[in-house]
């Protein structure tokens, strides 16, 4: 094979034995001829030693570091991948073009910018940066805009419009797709969405997006430079293919228009959709790339047959859905099957893990060996008020933990001022939601409704929905005060007359609901985390009880900082699992609403969520507990649910079944 095309000298490399480092499936792609190449990498199968062996083999083979360009999603991805090939071959990894699409971009932009009207001198911003720049233009352009609640505020703004932006699609038709909420807002985005971009551009500043944009249209319309670097990049790889979107798929197919592109990645762990990630562009591939050559590198390190035996159970039903076939195979012995638990309820779930770890724990498994994955946040909340009463200390990879989040530490504030109107600090955080109201002038307005109620014998609620209070409530929040006061009258009314859920439930539906599909782009994400409240509700009979809880919760799960390092639980979305490992991993919530999500199912989008378990299956590698509560209801009294169906396609001889003895005392 010669693949020395450009008369370079080979790098000074130390001899490898590709062949006995590697097993066939992986040096067959490691040695792969120059040309379209597509790695399809499954679960635990060593794709990043994959890529490594390939930038040393192509070193070998005389192709000079300058000619290789590796993109990655992160750029410590790249860093690390870079610093294995350093250690492996003594070529420096600052010889090599590579890091993300958009540190590329920069890169590139600041030599051949002014081609589409970037000065080398503009200025990058930062998402804060962005956000202010955002909220300036929409303040010029439509005043009125941000008056009413309902409508995104500046961030979601930017997050909507980068949606649009890089699945390359028009703002109106990106809106109507990834945020229906927001379709009536159309004829006033687009004007918001041209007057954000020509601003920018008048100041010669770029925010992230810009940096692909720019270096899509610089190769697109200047042939020359377009030229220059498909001539120079002779070797396009790609890490993670599967998660790329249309603008950087685009971009790739450009600079390795002479198809010499190895595309490495799995379309079974293809689940970022919501951030913009095209299936197709994976699934597409050869056909874009004529005499694309597909590899296949199916033996897993990670997991045991027999959770492989599943994970490739649920390749099968994936199939009809479109992709590429592959059968995982283990190289580790055999061990016990997947467990399939089935519980009552999620509390009964959490008492089952936290025994099970008890056991684990005597078999020689540390915390930080177990990982219990879930499909969304409201999910994990029994488990984390467990934990946090028995002290056992957990780690919230997926972000913070779940009454520490901002939405649900809002209406917990309502409902304390509601139940507690003397509640100064809940009024704060309550009315510190509205434009211009600050902790001193909620003091304030706090101070002036106490007096008035005092003076004319009112209930202080009464009092803060009086004209002497509007009048003195700052003019940007005017036309909202009074349906904010209604509401927290309806929830302070239901706190005496009705039961916990239903006055949990007006909290979430009132005022507050309008307020959450503004301020955040993932609302219906922060929807469900909310109504997972109203069932907690419904578990107490008086608010009194349920607040008190809830606060306390709070503070035990807030208080307790866990050292990154520390011996502690994994609890993590199945989203934020991906391209990690763990000896055992339990999957909760596996019923139908559940995972998969019912607004998936509702939107038909039912082959992502069959791929997110495929991901969540493939994290274990000694132990996987699949559990299903037969029993749910985060909307208000305990409904009966089915098994997820990804459980029902499931043939039973693949896992074993475990019978909780209900009887017990945990």
């Amino acid at each position: 094979m010669d693949l020395n095309l450009t008369g370079h000298s080979a790098e000074t490399i130390p001899p490898i034995d590709f062949q006995g480092e590697l097993n066939d499936e992986q040096y067959g792609a490691v040695t792969a001829e120059p040309g379209p190449a597509l790695v399809l990498a499954g679960a635990g199968s060593g794709k990043t030693r994959t890529l490594t062996y390939r930038v040393a083999f192509l070193l070998s083979k005389g192709v000079s570091p300058g000619e290789i360009l590796l993109l990655t999603f992160t750029n410590k991805a790249a860093r690390e991948m870079l610093h294995r090939v350093e250690e492996l071959t003594g070529v420096a990894a600052r010889r090599f073009w590579g890091g993300t699409f958009h540190h590329v971009g920069h890169r590139i932009l600041r030599v051949h910018g002014e081609s589409v009207g970037l000065g080398r001198d503009f200025t990058i911003l930062d998402q804060s940066d962005a956000e202010s720049f955002m909220g300036d233009v929409v303040r010029d352009r439509d005043p009125s805009f941000f008056k009413d609640k309902t409508n995104p505020r500046a961030r979601q703004l930017g997050e909507i419009f980068s949606m649009s932006r890089n699945t390359c699609l028009p703002v109106d038709e990106s809106i109507r797709r990834f945020h229906p909420q927001h379709e009536r807002l159309i004829g006033r985005m687009i004007p918001l969405f041209e007057t954000y971009m020509e601003n920018k551009r008048k100041q010669q500043v770029v925010d992230y997006d810009d940096l692909l944009e720019y270096l899509d249209k610089l190769l697109r319309e200047d042939a020359d430079v377009a030229r220059y670097y498909q001539e120079r990049f002779r070797h396009v790889l790609v890490d993670e293919y599967q998660d790329t979107n249309t603008l950087q798929a685009r971009i790739v197919d450009t600079i390795g228009i002479h198809h010499r592109i190895m595309a490495v990645g799995d379309d079974a762990q293809c689940i970022y959709s919501w951030r913009g990630a095209n299936y197709e562009n994976i699934v597409t591939f050869p056909e874009r790339h004529s005499g694309t050559v597909i590899y296949k590198i199916e033996t897993n390190y990670r997991s045991t047959p027999e959770i492989l035996n599943l994970a490739n159970r649920i390749l099968i039903e994936q199939a009809p859905a479109g992709g590429f076939h592959k059968e995982l195979r283990a190289f580790r012995e055999s061990r016990a099957r997947p467990y399939m638990v089935q519980t009552l309820d999620p509390r009964e779930q959490t008492q089952f893990i936290i025994k099970r770890i008890e056991g684990l724990a005597s078999e020689g498994y540390n915390l930080a060996d177990i990982a219990i994955l879930y499909r969304a946040h409201f999910q994990a909340m029994d488990l984390q008020m467990e934990l946090a009463k028995r002290n056992i200390p957990f780690q919230i990879t997926s972000g913070v933990r779940f009454f520490e989040q901002a939405h649900i530490r809002d209406l917990v504030a309502q409902l304390r001022f509601a139940y507690n109107p003397g509640d100064l600090t809940a009024f704060q955080r309550t009315v510190g939601l509205l434009p211009k109201v600050g902790p001193k002038t909620a003091v304030r307005l706090h101070a002036l409704g106490t007096k008035i109620a005092a003076e004319k014998n009112l209930p202080l609620i009464d009092a803060l929905q009086g004209e002497r209070v509007l009048a003195k409530v700052p003019k940007a929040c005017a036309d909202e005060w009074p349906s904010l006061m209604q509401s927290l009258k309806d929830v302070a009314e239901s706190c005496r007359n009705d039961d916990p859920s239903r006055t949990v439930s007006l909290a979430v539906e009132g005022w507050y609901d309008d307020y959450l599909r503004g301020a955040y782009s993932n609302f219906y994400n922060r929807q469900e985390d909310l109504r997972g409240l109203i069932g907690f509700a419904g578990r107490f009979e008086d608010m009194q009880d349920m607040l008190a809880q809830l606060v306390l919760l709070n503070s035990e799960t807030s208080d307790r900082s866990v050292d990154p390092d520390a011996d502690a639980l994994r609890l993590t979305t199945v989203h934020q699992a991906k391209g990690l490992e763990f000896p055992v991993v339990f999957v909760i919530g596996l019923a139908e609403t559940l995972f998969p999500l019912r607004r998936a199912v509702e939107e038909n989008n039912l082959d992502e969520e069959r791929r997110l378990f495929y991901v969540s299956v493939t994290r274990a590698k000694d132990e996987l507990y699949m559990c299903f509560p037969m029993m749910g209801g985060s909307n208000g009294p305990p409904i009966s649910l089915k098994p997820s169906r990804f459980l029902q396609d499931l043939p039973t001889h693949l896992y074993e079944s475990l019978k909780i003895q209900r009887s017990r005392v945990w």
